[in-house]
């Protein structure tokens, strides 16, 4: 038996980073690029190196580029805690897995360390195939709970809910982590918007060096597990803008979303420390008539523009930087 599945980056389009502090936000899918496992039944469990997990360079300058443009780690790590979070979820229902092995490898073009989600769509891959090949069905609802925990749990990498959601779900979601909300129910709400309803949505990324999120969030976690009003009231913000945005896409009002983009970039700056050149992209884009934040924790941005017009001025903008351009493809087809 074979299988295959996908999941495809991401980009947060308001409300972020406060789904990790029982906020809200609204995300949207990047169908342009994806993570892809395959699997297969095999005597021995086997899991490939890509790639981005080789040993082998053709010299010392050759590392030191490898590790600049990928970092420390590669998928395996990924890979090997989501099959032991999959095994531990089924141990806990009763779930009893066939005595069957298997090879898994897996492919990525997800931009990396830029903030796009491309380790946890490598993590929602391969939970797909696992569920597929041992005929686990996993409720959606606790899918993103699941994932979430292969990097929280056993690799002890600070993240939220967000990006976990709108992989599973896909297309464009709002999602409401209210803390007792999901005391009660074991998940936050999500609720699916018609992708039809967003106005022009741009996305850009750095083709040069990034950095991984976790880099960026665990200064704030600590602040905010103490308690500190700046941070706490903080998330709160971000959350409001998530439901104005909400509010406006579902009474098709999409075209004025904007400023809502502009307003958590700023708080988010008021916050963090931000490179300049995360600063740059944003301050390129909104020279050009549009609105933008970051679409994660930095290295790339979303934005809203007005027209055609509009959009080739973002590409003169962007012109002669490291920055690639594009309109993100979130529907099939």
């Amino acid at each position: 038996m074979a299988c295959e599945a996908m999941a495809y980056a991401r980009a947060g389009l308001v409300g972020n980073p406060s789904d990790g502090y029982f906020g809200k936000t609204i995300s949207i899918i990047i169908r342009d690029f994806a993570a892809k496992v395959s699997l297969y039944e095999n005597p021995e469990l086997e899991i490939v190196p890509s790639f981005q997990d080789r040993s082998q360079y053709t010299s010392i300058r050759d590392l030191v580029e490898d590790v600049k443009r990928e970092g420390y780690y590669g998928g395996i790590r990924l890979m090997k805690a989501a099959i032991r979070k999959f095994v531990e979820y089924c141990d806990r229902r009763g779930i009893q897995l066939p005595e069957r092995n298997f090879s898994i490898r897996y492919r990525s073009n997800i931009p990396r360390r830029v903030g796009m989600a491309g380790s946890s769509a490598l993590v929602t891959a391969t939970m797909r195939c696992l569920m597929e090949f041992y005929d686990v069905d996993i409720p959606e609802v606790e899918q993103p709970g699941l994932i979430l925990s292969v990097e929280n749990e056993e690799l002890g990498i600070s993240a939220g809910l967000q990006d976990r959601v709108i992989q599973v779900y896909e297309g464009c979601v709002y999602m409401d982590f209210d803390k007792s909300y999901m005391e009660t129910h074991g998940h936050g709400y999500y609720e699916p918007i018609d992708p039809g309803l967003l106005p022009n949505l741009f996305v850009a990324y750095q083709t040069k060096l990034g950095e991984g999120s976790e880099v960026f969030h665990n200064n704030i976690r600590g602040r905010w597990l103490e308690g500190d009003p700046v941070i706490v009231n903080a998330m709160q913000e971000f959350a409001s803008y998530a439901k104005e945005v909400r509010d406006l896409l579902v009474a098709d009002r999409g075209d004025e979303i904007g400023p809502w983009l502009d307003k958590n970039f700023e708080l988010r700056r008021s916050l963090f420390t931000l490179s300049q050149d995360n600063i740059d992209m944003v301050e390129r884009a909104r020279s050009a008539g549009a609105h933008a934040k970051f679409a994660g924790s930095g290295g790339a941005i979303v934005g809203v523009y007005k027209d055609e017009a509009m959009y080739q001025k973002l590409q003169s903008a962007f012109d002669e930087t490291h920055t690639a351009l594009f309109k993100p493809q979130i529907t099939a087809g």
